[in-house]
Parts: C-alpha cells; structure tokens; sequence
C-alpha cells in the first residue's frame, strides 16, 4: 500500500511551511481518509471516509459543498451522506470502521484498510479505544495516528456520564499501540510540536528508542509504502 500524507496540521494556526494543511491520508492514490482541505479533492479520490466530523478532519462542516464522491463517516451530517457501520470495499481496499473515543458532541471511528495482505490503521483523533475492539485488531503493518499533545496523558476530560474525551497523549498511543505494530506514523501536530520542531523531533525519537518503535514524523506530502 502507498500512503500519501497529505495534511498533518491541527486545528491551530499555520506556523510551519511543511505542516500547512489540515488532516488527510491518501491510500493508493484511490481512497482519502479524511477531508481537513478542500484542495485535496484533486486526487479525485473514488472515495472518502470520515474520522468525525470536525471541520479540521470535514472541511465541508466550516465551508459548505458537496464532495461529488461517496463519503463515509460515523454518523449522519448535512454533508455526510453514508453512515458508515459495516465494512466497505473500494477498489479492492477493504475498510471497516472500529468505534473510537475522541469528543462529547460528534461520534468517531478508526478505519482499519485491508489490501491484498497488508493491514494499516487510521484513527484521526482518538482519546481511547475499548478493549473489545483492540482484541481484533491483531498485527498491523502500520498505525497511523493522532500527535496533538506530546505529554503523558495527553489532553483527557469527562463528559457528566464519565465518559472520556479528548486526545491521548503520544506516550499513551504508542503503549496502546504497540501490541499490534512496529512502526507508528504521526500527523494532526498541536501547537507543542512547532514550538520547536527539532526538540519535538528528538523527543519523538527518544519516545521510539525507549518502547523499540518506529516512529515517523508526518509532513504535509510525505509517501511511503508499506
């Protein structure tokens, strides 16, 4: 599989040239996952599925159109037309949607992709994910996920039900990930990150030495194949 990283921004102002655009990931040059920029739709995706619908991952929820493609999500919004609940298959990639945790007010999903052997993961952002739902995820060729807060703990609150939301921080990721995966790709970067890019470089490369992971530090752009 080719995964073209094409935005890897949170929702925070523009400070850096290679980190300009909203979340997006390209697999194959065929599905996106994710729509943080209208400009994306260039690619001309045959598809687009939806992490939720926040309008750094959905710019279509901040500037209102019609994506003219099939566009997938974990519910229904004016925008969103399919509710994505069972797998789908476009192009021969398989995606099934894994319920995530991430906000009190919309829903979330991670999207497991499936193509001829290899297996990636997508979370967009994610405070949790239940343990029923990781006992199924076995082993992974890659898990591309959220890096908004490099702080133990991350950014986590509960809604009057105790329900977690927010966003995990990368040390919790990589424990939660690590089971099912050698190598971890980051993006969504929150404003720590550009701080000081090459201290969050070295802090990000310390976090891989001491759990023996590799982790990549996404950029606006970026390909690899896995």
């Amino acid at each position: 599989m080719r995964l073209d990283i094409l935005g890897t921004r949170g929702e925070i102002p523009v400070s850096a040239p290679r980190h300009r655009y909203h979340s997006g990931v390209l697999i194959d040059g065929k599905v996106l996952f994710d729509l943080g920029e209208r400009t994306f739709l260039r690619f001309k995706p045959l598809a687009i599925f939806i992490t939720h619908l926040h309008p750094d991952h959905a710019t279509f929820m901040r500037d209102p159109f019609e994506p003219r493609v099939p566009a997938y999500a974990p519910e229904r919004g004016q925008y969103a037309f399919l509710r994505v609940a069972e797998p789908v298959t476009v192009n021969g990639h398989h995606v099934r949607p894994i319920p995530t945790h991430h906000s009190a007010k919309v829903r979330s999903c991670a999207y497991l992709i499936e193509h001829r052997g290899k297996r990636v993961l997508y979370t967009g952002d994610i405070v949790w994910m239940d343990t029923t739902y990781r006992k199924k995820l076995g082993r992974l060729d890659c898990v591309i996920t959220e890096a908004s807060y490099m702080r133990e703990g991350g950014l986590v609150r509960k809604d009057k039900k105790g329900r977690l939301y927010g966003h995990a921080g990368i040390p919790n990721l990589v424990r939660l990930f690590k089971p099912h995966t050698k190598r971890i790709i980051l993006t969504h970067f929150g404003s720590w990150f550009f701080k000081d890019i090459e201290k969050a470089r070295t802090q990000i490369a310390s976090l891989g030495r001491k759990y023996d992971i590799e982790l990549i530090v996404a950029s606006d752009g970026m390909s690899c194949v896995v």
